[in-house]
């Protein structure tokens, strides 16, 4: 299905969300028709910041606003949802668009196969009644399903459209560029031969499958690494839990900045606490570009700034290797809990592979690692 038919069925007029793969033609044609920030579309830090956005437009407006994310997010979602959109509380309602990862039967990444098994039952459980939408779903089904949603929405509830793999479509070609020249992989590669066996604890998405891959190439063990293949957000809370049980070793933490905008508090707790062994890392490209490249707000933000006022000690921000290189130096002597923010390009390799290892696998080594230092 073509994606403008479901929007002029839909009949909304404000949208919120966080991209996702599986909703890419609905990203590419808002941020063709309405941009990333206006009154029509705002791309959010996460699932619950959106839910909360729209919440704020059916305030100014009584109308319906819609927010899209991936079935990943549906966590993020159930304190709204529970306790501010519902009929009990003040039946705000909207209309979620929802794409479905880690569908049944269908091969997906380890961390999208439970999320993907619960998806339709997590939001039975929130009373939102769902309808799935295939490549096989036709207009005149969507119309008919907006008809009985239309009577739910003005009882105050919400209703959800859950979007397989393929299912919508937009023929126009959207390419996500900005003015930074450093590739990611090539960034991880210049840190991992300054931190060499130090930990790492790297964020979703792209990065982590980088840093498998630079270990492949330099013949090196992968226990040195947590990859974070979901929880986006949380790698940099996850590098602050071990820093405070290993004191005596430099934690580094490969962030994005997607993910850091996820859940920003986790700086302040990080700050507040300024465990000295820790060396927070984010690589801004200004985009969430595993989903597809759609922007971030980073690239108009301090970060620098936010982490000092966060209470990190030491902040930097380079955008080309020989500065990379000298603040990585600078950062792995100090004893004090350390900010870089490296601006990259938007991209990567199209032969980029997937761990070969399991997530399991990936944990109890990383385990037997860290009891070893």
């Amino acid at each position: 299905m073509k994606v403008e038919h479901l929007i002029d069925i839909i009949g909304a007029d404000f949208y919120t969300g966080v991209p996702d793969s599986q909703l890419k033609p609905l990203c590419n044609w808002l941020i063709n028709n309405y941009g990333t920030n206006s009154q029509h579309h705002i791309i959010a830090a996460n699932e619950g910041n959106c839910s909360a956005i729209a919440a704020g437009y059916h305030l100014a407006t009584g109308k319906i606003p819609v927010v899209y994310m991936q079935n990943s997010g549906e966590g993020n979602i159930i304190n709204p949802v529970a306790s501010l959109l519902s009929p009990e509380v003040y039946a705000i309602p909207e209309i979620f668009i929802i794409g479905w990862r880690g569908e049944p039967d269908v091969h997906d990444e380890p961390q999208h196969i439970y999320q993907g098994k619960v998806t339709l039952k997590l939001l039975e459980d929130m009373d939102i009644e769902a309808f799935v939408i295939t490549k096989e779903t036709t207009e005149d089904e969507i119309k008919n399903v907006m008809d009985n949603f239309n009577k739910i929405l003005s009882s105050g509830k919400s209703v959800a459209f859950v979007v397989k793999k393929g299912a919508l479509s937009y023929d126009e070609k959207v390419v996500y560029s900005n003015n930074n020249t450093m590739k990611r992989e090539d960034i991880i590669e210049h840190i991992v031969s300054v931190t060499k066996e130090a930990p790492i604890v790297s964020t979703t998405g792209k990065a982590s499958r980088e840093l498998f891959e630079i270990r492949e190439r330099n013949n090196q063990s992968h226990k040195y690494d947590f990859l974070t293949v979901g929880s986006m957000g949380h790698s940099s809370s996850i590098a602050l839990g071990i820093a405070f049980q290993k004191p005596e070793q430099k934690i580094w933490c490969i962030d994005g900045d997607g993910a850091m905008l996820m859940h920003m508090g986790s700086m302040a707790v990080i700050g507040a606490n300024s465990p000295e062994n820790f060396a927070h890392i984010v690589i801004n490209n200004g985009a969430h570009e595993t989903v597809g490249g759609i922007p971030t707000v980073a690239s108009k933000i301090n970060l620098c700034q936010i982490a000092k006022a966060c209470g990190y000690k030491y902040t930097a921000c380079v955008d080309n290797f020989d500065a990379l290189d000298k603040e990585l130096d600078i950062i792995k002597e100090k004893r004090e809990l350390c900010f870089l923010e490296i601006k990259a390009t938007i991209g990567a390799r199209d032969d980029l592979g997937r761990p070969t290892t399991t997530a399991l696998e990936n944990k109890q080594n990383f385990m037997k690692f860290l009891n070893e230092i």
